[in-house]
């Protein structure tokens, strides 16, 4: 069963420290001989190796130095920097508000030719309206605590969907039905937000399958919502961080995953007519809208 983003993290870290302590023995040094060959305090070295704390670029460049590996220290210290970018905590990402964190991503969106997203609940950013935007992120303002600049983040998600009308990126997009279905604002938003999806649908660089709640689930369980950018980069989000995920063989399950989820998904005349049913029936009874 796939793991999940976080235990993916931590595997991470200790595979560092596995690194770390390897050399340490290689050379001979014990735990404390290292510290003391060091300057550090004798319980130092004990707690990098359990991932009780980090290392830091200068605690990486001091060990390798003491054990005579100073041609592994660059090596390490991008492994160091990979597993600190790959998990960042909201809260931090937040402190400002959330327009920073929409315009952050701008970079990655314009240099990914090829964007694979899965969604079980929610639309994805770029294919939201923007009124379904604001009743989603004063949600996660209210919940969050952020500094409100709710205006300026909306207009910076909107400003983000320019990738998929310039630049030729293609985008591979799996919702399950229950995204149809989960109200953010009230019914006037949600048609809205559903009569946009049924136009993206028809863009030609967009292809966009539905997985009906029906769907036998005979190859798949149910996941975490994913991204996954060209195949070097896969990001999801837990209530606490943003996860990112490069190392290859963890890509090539993500990509697998995806595989086969599009496989359980329908598209074109079905998938409208998803759609179509949800719009019909009045659309989804909103549980988040203000009375």
């Amino acid at each position: 069963m796939r793991t999940s983003p976080s235990s993916s993290v931590q595997a991470a870290r200790q595979s560092l420290a596995d690194r770390l302590r390897e050399i340490r023995e290689d050379f001979g040094h014990s735990a404390k001989s290292l510290a003391a060959a060091a300057g550090w305090h004798p319980t130092k070295v004990s707690k990098l190796e359990h991932i009780v704390t980090s290392p830091s670029v200068a605690d990486i460049q001091i060990w390798c130095e003491v054990c005579d590996a100073g041609d592994q220290a660059e090596d390490l210290i991008a492994a160091a920097r990979t597993v600190e970018s790959a998990y960042v905590e909201w809260r931090r990402m937040e402190r400002t508000g959330m327009r920073r964190v929409q315009e952050a991503a701008i970079p990655l969106y314009q240099r990914t030719e090829l964007f694979r997203i899965y969604e079980p609940a929610l639309v994805p950013g770029l294919f939201q309206t923007a009124e379904y935007a604001r009743a989603l992120m004063k949600m996660i303002i209210n919940f969050s605590r952020i500094p409100d600049d709710l205006d300026e983040a909306v207009a910076a998600r909107m400003s983000r969907q320019k990738v998929i009308r310039e630049g030729g990126h293609r985008f591979a997009v799996v919702l399950e039905e229950q995204v149809l279905r989960s109200a953010f604002g009230d019914a006037r938003i949600m048609a809205g937000q559903l009569g946009h999806l049924l136009s993206v649908m028809s863009m030609p660089n967009v292809s966009l399958g539905i997985i009906p709640s029906v769907a036998l689930r005979t190859t798949m369980w149910p996941v975490n919502g994913f991204w996954i950018f060209d195949s070097d980069r896969l990001t999801t989000e837990i209530p606490s961080a943003q996860v990112t995920v490069t190392q290859p063989r963890e890509l090539d399950v993500d990509i697998r995953t995806f595989d086969e989820l599009r496989k359980m998904a329908v598209y074109g005349e079905r998938a409208r007519s998803l759609v179509i049913t949800v719009l019909e029936s009045g659309g989804p009874e909103p549980e988040n809208s203000e009375k």
